[in-house]
């Protein structure tokens, strides 16, 4: 259950010696999140939430790691390279997360892959790791102040205590947070009808099951990974041309990627097929902009896998969110797991690991979308040419699809069980042709094409006549 990302940097002028200022700036900047430094602690027995606690042992070498790709390093190998870094959990005992600084790329480039666990961080707040070293202009900022000295853990009797008090005032704020209001200013009424809309959503969720689909299966440990690069220009050219969303764009260009590969792979995709994905929904409001925590809520939407035509397809993906839009899709996860916080903990932890087990019956595939920064970003004067996601994988979930924008590009990142999708490959380069099969029922204008580092002018082609390079990345 970690999220994670693989950026790629130009390495700046001086060459190896660029990475002694990388790592200064690393260990300098980690102290502006205090969250890097603190570990989970359990409570004695086990009967209350796990507290944060700063970890008195903490090394930065333990989190912040550096490898190398036999020269020239290819986008293939370091697929490889993050497939495996994936594959292994993370340490309980020290603090949840790994920066991995990956010398040797080609053209003159190197890679940063971030590995932090789903507690500490969730949807856009995934980058925050990242974010730490990003700036917005090639300089370097000042140094910032020293790190304070790690507190002491508190005593297990400690523990103990603030357990039992943490158990009193749960129900009555678990109860609260149902009966509160969505926003301020809704009145009783409309926030009553919103709930019972909400209860209504999750329970016909949970009794409708997903459709069958080899992508719903038992996996293992091992991970394969292969990205995709596109253009923002054109996700743009097919809503103007349109009147949809971007978002739609996306899930017709994922719908149109997952046919094609299914049926490259001999799968059957009958017309009335269809596939159910849970999109993530960010509901963290202005105010909580700063703050870490859960603010992500799930939609499910199910996708017209068995639509040949790309433009019906892109209508009906249009037509099922704006459906489930106007219902309040927040509402489904949201009821859910304010209901789960009345359990105390050993029962909520089994009734997590049976929800991961149900996962297949509610939907078929996760496609996370982060609006990341339109602007060029540095780390220590380098600066990052993509960015592509790492999303992890539910019980019986072999695919995780991830894509985040960043300068002008979206940049995609699957996520898969290693035994389960041999050809990973194959679905990266499908979704260049699914989306320029978009492009093609856009009227022709003149446009100025955009060069974004790392994408290819030109859309692969998965029948082999095209180049898969730099588009299609695999393990």
């Amino acid at each position: 259950m970690h999220v994670g990302a693989v950026a790629t940097f130009a390495v700046p002028a001086g060459g190896v010696g660029y990475y002694p200022l990388l790592a200064q700036q690393i260990s300098e900047r980690i102290c502006a999140a205090p969250r890097y430094r603190q570990k989970l602690c359990r409570v004695p027995c086990g009967f209350a939430n796990q507290t944060w606690v700063d970890d008195p042992d903490f090394d930065l070498g333990n989190h912040v790691r550096h490898s190398a790709l036999p020269q020239p390093g290819s986008d293939a190998q370091l697929c490889e390279l993050v497939a495996r870094i994936q594959s292994r959990q993370l340490d309980h005992s020290r603090p949840l997360w790994e920066l991995h600084v990956v010398h040797g790329l080609s053209d003159n480039r190197f890679a940063l892959i971030t590995k932090i666990h789903h507690a500490m961080a969730d949807g856009d707040r995934g980058l925050d790791i990242a974010r730490l070293f990003f700036d917005s202009a090639p300089t370097v900022p000042p140094k910032p102040a020293p790190t304070a000295a790690a507190g002491r853990a508190p005593s297990p009797w400690r523990r103990v205590a603030e357990a039992a008090l943490d158990l009193t005032h749960r129900p009555t704020a678990a109860l609260a947070a149902l009966s509160s209001d969505r926003a301020g200013g809704q009145t009783a009424t409309a926030n009553a009808l919103w709930r019972v809309r909400g209860w209504y959503a999750a329970a016909r969720t949970l009794l409708r099951p997903a459709p069958d689909s080899p992508l719903n299966t038992t996996i293992g440990t091992p991970r394969r990974y292969a990205t995709a690069g596109t253009r923002l220009a054109d996700y743009q050219r097919v809503r103007q041309a349109h009147g949809v969303t971007i978002n739609d764009v996306v899930l017709a260009t994922v719908t149109g990627a997952l046919r094609g590969w299914l049926q490259q792979r001999g799968e059957p995709v009958p017309p009335t097929a269809s596939l159910r994905v849970m999109v993530p929904v960010n509901v963290r409001t202005e105010q909580q902009v700063d703050t870490l925590g859960k603010n992500v809520s799930a939609s499910f939407v199910d996708l017209p896998l068995g639509e040949a035509d790309p433009l019906r397809r892109l209508g009906e993906i249009c037509d099922r969110m704006q459906r489930h839009n106007n219902a309040g899709p927040s509402a489904q996860t949201d009821v859910l797991i304010r209901l789960a916080s009345l359990l105390p903990p050993p029962l909520r932890t089994r009734g997590a690991s049976l929800a991961g087990g149900l996962s297949r019956r509610l939907f078929n595939v996760v496609v996370t979308n982060v609006a990341g920064p339109q602007i060029p970003l540095d780390v220590a004067g380098a600066r990052m040419r993509t960015l592509h996601p790492v999303a992890p994988l539910a019980t019986g979930q072999a695919l995780s699809i991830g894509l985040i924008s960043y300068n002008g590009g979206i940049f995609y990142g699957l996520n898969a069980d290693r035994d389960s999708t041999p050809d990973l490959d194959r679905l990266a380069a499908f979704i260049t042709q699914s989306l320029q099969e978009l492009i093609d029922t856009v009227p022709r204008l003149a446009h100025r094409d955009i060069h974004i580092p790392g994408v290819s002018p030109r859309l692969a082609d998965p029948d082999g006549t095209g180049p898969v390079e730099p588009s299609g990345r695999v393990a």
